[in-house]
């Protein structure tokens, strides 16, 4: 239910079908002035009213269907995506449209018929739906589905579609009377045939462009991250052997710091000896965690943000509060190298959040619990929209102006240490980002 409550599909579904209602209503026909114009048709022949009629009629209908069949679209989008039931994309439309329609005409003095042409019109939307495969956004169904029910209500307007359920409306049977009686039933079924197809196919071209547009648009997306992930591996190939490289060295130094600790037996020298090699087994482990993505050590949650904060802040103007709750002698079992370069990309993307902000603060907390730790990075930045957030973790995609990996880089690295990633942000409030990792009891 309350994924219902949340969706904005659904909402604006409902907002669409109270306004298709009441739409009928606000648009009485003597103010519009269609009394005029009919009292006009009766009293005498004039092809030119009868046309201006018609027209007037088919805006009518159009303005009137426009938002009753959009919210059932958008409505069954957003209940196919709250239930994750398709089905509701085939259900909705095909029983609130009949619904808005015994609502319209208990309020409005005009028959509105749900009739033949009604019934064309939702088969059309509904096979353009499926087809389309959800590619298109609310604003390209707005402008495909308004001319196509513009089009498709001309059809209301042919006198031989009348007994086949076409144009039932009272309003458009008193068009196609009138035109038969002054002998302009023909020319009334040319103008709205040729209408019909003008719009039904400038709909159909303009659907077909749009999702091929959209499929490309995908393709190149697609495209984008392709590269994105192959330079990004490619970088980590080359840092790896870089890495790789680096044992050399290492073990040259660890052998010239023994030949010294032999040659030189000074309590001082043997002091400076031990620290070279506490320094060479620092680093070759550090060598073994960036070699090894699975290569993971005890680390207590102190000693992890103590790093942290070497790592990042030391020798920067960057101002970053730390906070610490909870036991900060809580024992980890990680790569400190790989999360500590995921919480730096959380910082660096807060500090840049903030940039504007005259009163700006970024927050690093970490909170434990009995099972688990909450590392976050918080920030009083810019934020980022609803929409954002749902496309945010994946790989190329980035609200700056470059490609981001970054944070689909720090989900990578939370689910390896079987733990997770979430975000929270509002526009102009900010924006927090937890990590969430079991604890040495629990691992």
């Amino acid at each position: 239910m309350g994924r219902v409550v949340r969706s904005r599909k659904i909402w604006i579904g409902i907002g669409l079908f109270l306004l298709g209602i009441l739409i009928p209503y606000w648009l009485k026909p003597q103010l519009i002035g269609l009394d005029q114009l009919l009292q006009t048709m009766n009293q005498k022949t004039d092809g030119s009213a009868l046309m201006v009629n018609a027209f007037l009629i088919v805006s009518i209908n159009t303005i009137i269907s426009i938002p009753q069949f959009l919210s059932v679209v958008i409505l069954g989008d957003g209940m196919a995506d709250a239930f994750n039931r398709s089905g509701f994309r085939t259900i909705i439309p095909l029983t609130v449209v009949p619904l808005a329609y015994v609502i319209v005409n208990l309020i409005t003095p005009l028959n509105y018929s749900f009739g033949a042409t009604d019934i064309f019109l939702w088969l059309m939307i509904v096979v353009m739906q499926k087809l389309s495969k959800q590619k298109l956004n609310m604003g390209m169904k707005l402008l495909v589905f308004s001319q196509l029910i513009f089009g498709v209500a001309w059809l209301n307007q042919v006198p031989f579609l009348t007994p086949y359920g076409f144009g039932q409306g009272s309003l458009s049977i008193k068009i196609k009377q009138v035109a038969i009686q002054i002998g302009f039933g023909q020319v009334l079924e040319l103008y709205a045939n040729v209408l019909f197809f003008i719009f039904v196919a400038s709909a159909i071209t303009l659907w077909i462009y749009l999702i091929l547009y959209m499929e490309k648009w995908a393709i190149s997306q697609d495209l984008h991250r392709a590269q994105l992930e192959a330079n990004e591996s490619r970088s980590g190939r080359e840092v790896l052997h870089l890495v790789h490289d680096l044992k050399t060295p290492l073990a040259t130094i660890e052998g010239l710091v023994s030949l010294m600790e032999l040659r030189w037996p000074d309590p001082k020298m043997r002091e400076y000896c031990q620290t070279i090699y506490g320094s060479i087994n620092s680093m070759s482990k550090m060598v073994s965690e960036i070699l090894y993505e699975d290569r993971k050590n005890w680390c207590e949650l102190k000693e992890l943000i103590d790093y942290i904060r070497a790592s990042r802040l030391s020798g920067t103007n960057s101002a970053v509060d730390i906070e610490l709750e909870g036991e900060p002698q809580s024992s980890l079992y990680i790569n400190k190298i790989r999360l500590t370069r995921a919480i730096i990309n959380l910082i660096d993307n807060a500090l840049d959040a903030i940039q504007e902000r005259e009163n700006g603060r970024v927050v690093l907390r970490a909170k434990t619990s009995k099972n688990v730790v909450e590392i976050e990075v918080e920030d009083n930045g810019c934020g980022i929209s609803a929409n954002d957030v749902k496309r945010i973790w994946k790989t190329g995609y980035s609200t700056k102006n470059h490609p981001g990996v970054g944070l689909a880089f720090v989900r990578k690295v939370a689910e390896g240490h079987e733990g997770s990633v979430n975000i929270k942000s509002e526009v102009g409030q900010g924006t927090k980002v937890w990590i969430t990792l079991p604890l040495g009891e629990s691992q």
